[in-house]
């Protein structure tokens, strides 16, 4: 289309340079009647008009397609504003977003620490509860040929007792022996515990009440390994208590149902001092 618009353009701008140099002088001297230069005047007219037709229609063209870029440069930059102010949009959401993420992190970082101080607290309770549990929780100990269960304060107490005692206050064994019989009647130490206290009743020379603990000892458990020593014992409190007929038959019965013990031998000796 503008192909066709240029070449009508230059034919007429031909045929204007055309009619111009027709009316020159050469041109009129041809035609000089009046009627030659009317028409020439006419031709001359219309193409003057056609010319400034064309020319202020190519104006008006150049002018619209003006207008006409200028509108899309105007809508490319009202568009290219709109994009940027999209994109600064984009950014202040990012950096918000950023920022939300950020506090997010840290807020799960100290969530994250009260939670493990939380478990470490809770792992303590679990582990002293434990602890409180195994003392509480009865284990297996093997004492003088038997083994039994026993929990770990009455353990305790009866070794404290022991340690007393073998340290010579006897006072204090005696005390604690007693102490332990009331609060643990059914132990397995019940029988050493008996046997111990009757020794530390028996050195304070509280004969009557050693005598009372051996006793209670061999009934409660004749086949207890110490059982000859308490009969022996016995016959010791009694011969302190000038009780001789029953010592000597404290001796007799020991010898008679414990012979191949040791204490059997310490009783043949000294009923064998008792004839003499």
């Amino acid at each position: 289309m503008f192909s066709l618009k240029s070449r009508w353009v230059g034919r007429t701008l031909a045929l204007a340079v055309i009619v111009l140099m027709l009316s020159g002088p050469t041109f009129a001297a041809l035609f000089e009647d009046d009627e030659a230069r009317r028409a020439i005047l006419e031709l001359r007219s219309e193409l003057r008009q056609r010319f400034e037709a064309l020319r202020r229609e190519t104006d008006q063209k150049s002018l619209d397609e003006v207008k006409r870029q200028a509108e899309e440069i105007s809508n490319l930059r009202r568009s290219l504003l709109q994009l940027q102010n999209q994109w600064d949009s984009i950014g202040g959401e990012t950096a918000k977003i950023r920022g939300q993420g950020e506090q997010l992190a840290r807020d799960m970082a100290e969530t994250q620490r009260r939670h493990g101080e939380q478990i470490k607290r809770l792992e303590e309770q679990i582990k002293r509860i434990e602890e409180r549990l195994k003392i509480v929780e009865p284990f297996k100990v093997s004492f003088e040929g038997s083994e039994f269960s026993v929990e770990a304060p009455e353990k305790s107490v009866f070794e404290a007792a022991l340690a007393s005692f073998r340290k010579g206050d006897f006072e204090t064994a005696q005390n604690t022996f007693n102490d332990f019989l009331v609060r643990y009647p059914l132990s397995g130490y019940s029988n050493s515990a008996l046997f111990w206290l009757g020794n530390a009743q028996f050195v304070l020379k509280n004969y009557p009440a050693a005598v009372l603990s051996f006793r209670k000892m061999i009934a409660r458990s004749p086949g207890y390994s110490r059982v000859p020593e308490a009969w022996l014992a016995i016959a010791n409190c009694q011969l302190e208590l000038k009780e001789a007929a029953l010592a000597r038959k404290t001796l007799e019965d020991l010898v008679a149902n414990y012979g191949q013990s040791e204490a059997a031998d310490i009783a043949r000796e000294r009923l064998s001092r008792m004839k003499q």
